[in-house]
This record gives structure tokens, C-alpha cells and sequence, in this order.
């Protein structure tokens, strides 16, 4: 579970009257729209379709004043929401995916109106002190935390291409851009990742980037400009030239033309329907499988974490009695802490760090406004990561006080979930939805449940959110079966309404199991918890733990004690060190 992106874009309070009144003289004017709008869609993303946006891309927020994470603004010219009879709706083709465009054009049409593609932002046009692009350099990631080639890869998705009978690959998500050339950035908050589309053919590889940007070593990297030696070499494009390049290669490429549904409507309308190969991203799927550096990567990145949330909690422990420490300043010497470690690059998304009935908000993030002092009187939950040689997100709910009954069954009852969960040994072709029940039967044995998904995928080095696989009740056409070497989180919880909210997040390495049997020779799968910090011995009712449960959490504290111990003692973190053999005493 992560925060849900709240942009900072340090804005001083605007007079939201004035800004539409702009903006509204832009949906008449002819100079940018052919014809009159009467109203105008501002989404809520920008050309990626990304879940974290650039503050340059804040366009709702700017409008509106308000910086929530779901929803889109629609602005009339009349300021009603009575369209006229064959209203002309406008909104930027490339704010909106194809997938998305599709259903919104067709109850407009059913409504007598018509969905209208405005090329020149309009929103742009009127947010006069706008943010600039983000413009910050790229950095090359080395074999050594990829594992294979930029190159490599690029003549896997054209074997892919070749088998689809496709003769060139769009490519619009941020983090596949980044992991296909093993490049990252730093344009979006909290994502490695930078702005930038690439167009794969049998021949060639065209990147659509302003190419100030690239640095000597990313122009070596790449071998730009047909200077490879042999290998696959890269051409650079202007960043704005992608739409009418993707329309001309159309008479220039044989076969299809293979584009991602979550495609902004531009670029996806600029290849014609019969020659569009319209399925799920090839690299989507090839990301998602993490090879043995990159699952290094991983448990690197996690034991650093584990050490830096050791020293926290220890740091809690001390401070909270004293009545000193708010949800504010925890999270604030949480990063802190986080920044010492080798390889840190930022965090992975807003720390949750949420005391008392804050902890049954799931997505909340402390505001000066909000802030409130963690006591010993409630539960704490802390959800954080980082990005450092992979990508962390774990979640700990912890008491530094006496824990009720209640609170204490709750608590074990989602442990339960957790390992039952990642103890699970399943078919291979199973999805995620098909396990999210395993999470949270002993919760349901006594009527309690939680309202979100159970599992997403984590990037290497990449986002903390990533596709196609996740753990959900949801059964999504796009789901795909679990395969060895994808990483989820394992995140059960529950949440009591103005009172507490208790989750525990684990990430897992799917791997083969050892079974006795091998059914059809179908091979069996199970989960690696990849995760290392002390569960709150505390908070366990060992009375409602099965044998196999109890043995789990000890061997999991066995681990942590040997793992991360050694680590704590390399670091010289002996508080750390003590706090963390305390917090892993056997149980049962």
C-alpha cells in the first residue's frame, strides 16, 4: 500500500474565478479551436498516463484548487452542465488513454454530442506561471543492477513484434521506456523515471526526447545516431514530434502496428484501426519477471531497509512516551534516517505515517493540518519505502503502549492473512485474484474484511506500483497468471472507523516450490518473503496461531536475527541491533 500521489507544486492560493474566466474566453477562441467548445475536460494525468504526475502536468489542480489524486474537471462555457444540442466537448488527446476515450465518445454521441480533440492545451495557455518540463540528467544503470542489455532486450520485444506479425512497437509508459534502456531519471516524483516515447521497428529505434538532456555517457550508452559498432543503435526525435512520426510509419513498416490500449487517444488514433495491433505492452510482462540481479538488487535494497526501520522503531520506542513525536516529525526523521544508507535515491512514495483513527484512513498522508502526536494510547501504522539499488515498500503497525483485546485479534488475525498468504504453494496458470481469498478467510471467519486489493507488483529500481500482476478480488481482463521471479506485496489489513487501523505488508518473490507431486507436469509455485523487519511480538495472540504459523514467525525472526543483525552489526547500530534481538524473541 502506498500513498496516493498528493503533487507539491507550491502554489500560492489562486482566485479560481479568474482562471476559468481565461479559460473559458480560450474554449471560443478560434485561433486554438476550429470551432466553439462549450466545455472542456481537464484529466487528471498527464501523456503517460502515469499515477504520479510532474507538477507541470497539475493541470486539475490548477484549475480547480483542488489536489486530490482520482477525478477529472469538466469546464462549461455557460457554467452549467447543460450542453447545447450537438455540444462540442473538448479535452487534450493526450491527456486521455485511447481505452478511456473510447466509452466517453460513445455516450456523448448517444447524447447528440461529440467529443473533440483540442490539440493546444488550453489549460496551458491559461496557467500563465506554469512549471517548466522537468529538464534533470539521466543515469545509465550498469549490467550489474540490470542484468542484461539495453540491447538485449530490444531484440526480445522485436522476437515478440515478429510473432504478433507487427512490424513496429509504441512504447508511451514511463518505467518501460526506463527499464528498456536501462536508463532512469528523476522528472517524476518518488519514480526513476523520465519523459520520453520510443517507437521499436525490425530496424531501427526511434526515441522522442529533448536531447540536451542526454549526457555524454547516455549518448555512449545508446549508441546514438547509427555510431554502434554492430549493435543496435538509437535516433533521436523532438519529444513533441511522436504523433506525427507514429502517423507516417504507417506507410513505412509492413504488419501491424503494436499499441498499448492505456495509450493516450493521439498517439493511438494516429495508426489506423485495421493496422493496429492493439494488446497489453510486450515489455509490460517482460518487466514484471525480474532476473537473478535484479531480485540481488531487491534483497539489497530490502536489508538496507530493514536496518533503517529497525533504528526508527528503536528511535519510537524511546521518544513516544515523552510526547515529543507528531506524524509529521516521525515521517520527517523516518527519511532522514532513510538517506544514510548506501545507494538511497529517494523515497519510493509518501510515507503513511498515521496514529490512532488516522491509521484506518488507508491512503492517508500526515499535513501540517492533520498532524497529531503519536501517544501510547494508540496503535501506529507506518507504511514507507525507498528507491535505493531496488525499490521497498513495507508496512508495520506497531503499539508502543498496551494494545486492547481487540486491537491484539485484529492484529493476528491479519498476520494470519499475511502468511497464509505467502505460504501458499499453487498451480502455475493461477492469477492473483484466484489467491486474495487466502489473505483474508480468518478475517471473514469473524465477519471482518478490508476494502482493498491484497497485492500489487513492485519495479526493480523502478515503481512501486507496477503491472500486469497483482493480489485482488477483482477479476481484470488484463490479469495475468503469477510467474517465477515477479514481486508483490503481501498486504492484508483492517481498519475500525475512527478508532485504529492495523496492516502488515511483506514483499514476496514468487519461486518454484518443492512439492512431492507434479500434477499433469503443471510445476507448482509459492512465495519468498523478501521483507526483513521484526513483526510486534506484542500485538500476537499466539492462542489464535495454528503450530505452522507460530514455527513461521519464528523462523521469519530467525532471519531477520541472522540477516539483518549482521548488517545492523556491520553498521555499527548497536541501539538498533538491541531493539531489533528484543522485538524477535521466539513465541509460542
Amino acid at each position: 500500500m502506498v500513498s496516493i500521489p498528493m503533487n507539491e507544486i507550491n502554489m500560492v492560493v489562486k482566485n479560481t474565478t479568474t482562471i476559468l474566466k481565461r479559460l473559458r474566453a480560450l474554449l471560443k477562441n478560434t485561433t486554438y479551436v476550429t470551432e466553439q467548445i462549450h466545455a472542456y475536460i481537464v484529466p487528471s494525468g498527464d501523456a503517460h498516463q502515469s499515477e504520479y504526475i510532474a507538477p507541470c502536468d497539475c493541470r486539475r489542480e490548477f484549475v480547480s484548487g483542488f489536489s486530490g489524486s482520482a477525478g477529472f474537471t469538466r469546464h462549461f462555457l455557460q457554467g452549467t452542465a447543460e450542453l447545447p444540442v450537438g455540444g462540442r466537448v473538448g479535452v487534450d488527446p493526450y491527456l486521455m488513454s485511447s481505452e478511456t476515450w473510447k466509452p466517453m465518445d460513445k455516450v456523448l454521441k448517444e447524447a447528440g454530442h461529440m467529443l473533440v480533440p483540442v490539440s493546444q492545451n488550453l489549460v496551458d495557455l491559461a496557467w500563465e506561471d506554469r512549471p517548466s518540463p522537468p529538464q534533470n540528467p539521466l543515469m545509465v544503470l550498469p549490467d550489474s543492477y540490470t542484468g542484461q542489455t539495453w540491447e538485449d532486450k530490444v531484440l526480445k520485444v522485436r522476437e515478440k513484434m515478429k510473432s504478433k506479425n507487427c512490424g513496429a512497437f509504441v512504447v508511451t509508459p514511463l518505467d518501460e521506456l526506463a527499464w528498456l534502456f536501462n536508463l532512469r531519471g528523476s522528472d517524476i516524483q518518488y519514480n526513476p523515471v523520465f519523459f520520453g516515447y520510443v517507437v521499436v521497428t525490425k530496424e531501427t529505434v526511434d526515441l522522442f526526447i529533448d536531447e540536451e538532456r542526454l549526457v555524454s555517457s547516455v549518448k555512449d550508452h545508446l549508441h546514438l545516431n547509427g555510431s554502434s559498432g554492430g549493435k543496435v543503435a538509437v535516433t533521436i526525435h523532438p519529444y513533441g514530434d511522436v504523433g506525427k512520426f507514429v502517423a507516417e510509419l504507417v506507410d513505412k513498416v509492413e504488419g501491424k502496428i503494436w499499441i498499448n490500449p492505456k495509450s493516450s487517444f493521439a498517439v493511438f488514433n494516429a495508426v489506423p484501426k485495421n493496422r493496429r495491433y492493439v494488446q497489453p505492452s510486450p515489455v509490460t510482462a517482460m518487466k514484471a519477471v525480474k532476473n537473478a540481479t535484479e531480485i540481488a538488487g531487491m534483497r539489497r535494497a530490502h536489508l538496507k531497509d530493514a536496518v533503517t526501520l529497525c533504528e526508527y522503531f528503536c528511535w519510537l520506542e524511546t521518544e513516544v512516551p515523552k510526547g515529543t513525536v507528531t506524524e509529521v516529525s516521525a515521517a520527517e526523521k523516518l527519511e532522514n534516517i532513510k538517506r544514510g544508507q548506501a545507494d538511497y535515491i529517494s523515497l519510493s512514495f509518501d510515507t503513511i505515517s498515521s496514529t490512532g483513527a488516522h491509521g484506518a484512513v488507508i491512503h492517508y498522508k500526515p499535513s501540517e493540518e492533520t498532524d497529531l502526536p503519536l501517544s501510547t494510547s494508540e496503535i501506529y501504522l507506518c507504511d514507507s519505502g525507498a528507491t535505493l539499488d531496488g525499490t521497498t515498500d513495507v508496512t508495520r503497525t506497531m503499539h508502543f503502549g498496551t494494545p486492547t483485546d481487540f486491537e491484539k485479534e485484529c492484529f493476528t488475525r491479519v498476520l494470519k492473512g499475511n502468511i497464509n498468504l505467502c505460504t501458499a504453494v499453487f498451480p502455475q496458470g493461477v492469477k492473483g485474484h484466484m489467491l486474495d481469498t487466502l489473505a483474508r478467510t480468518s478475517l471473514w471467519n469473524v465477519g471482518l474484511d478490508y476494502l482493498h486489493g491484497t497485492g500489487h507488483g513492485v519495479g526493480a529500481f523502478l515503481n512501486v506500483h507496477e503491472g500486469p500482476c497483482g493480489i485482488s478480488p477483482r477479476v481484470s481482463l488484463t490479469d495475468v497468471p503469477l510467474e517465477e521471479g515477479m514481486i508483490l506485496s503481501d498486504e492484508p489489513g483492517y481498519y475500525e472507523d475512527g478508532k485504529f487501523g492495523v496492516r502488515i505488508e511483506n514483499l514476496a518473490l514468487v519461486k518454484k516450490a518443492d512439492t512431492q507431486h507434479n500434477f499433469k507436469n503443471k510445476g507448482f509455485l509459492t512465495f519468498e518473503t523478501i521483507t526483513l523487519v521484526p513483526i510486534q511480538n506484542k500485538m500476537i495472540v499466539p492462542s489464535l496461531l495454528t503450530e505452522k504459523e507460530i514455527n513461521w514467525i519464528n523462523d521469519y525472526h530467525t532471519q531477520c536475527r541472522d540477516e539483518v543483525g549482521a548488517e545492523l552489526k556491520r553498521q555499527g547500530k548497536q541501539e538498533a541491533l538491541k531493539w531489533m534481538m528484543k522485538e524477535t524473541q521466539p513465541i509460542g
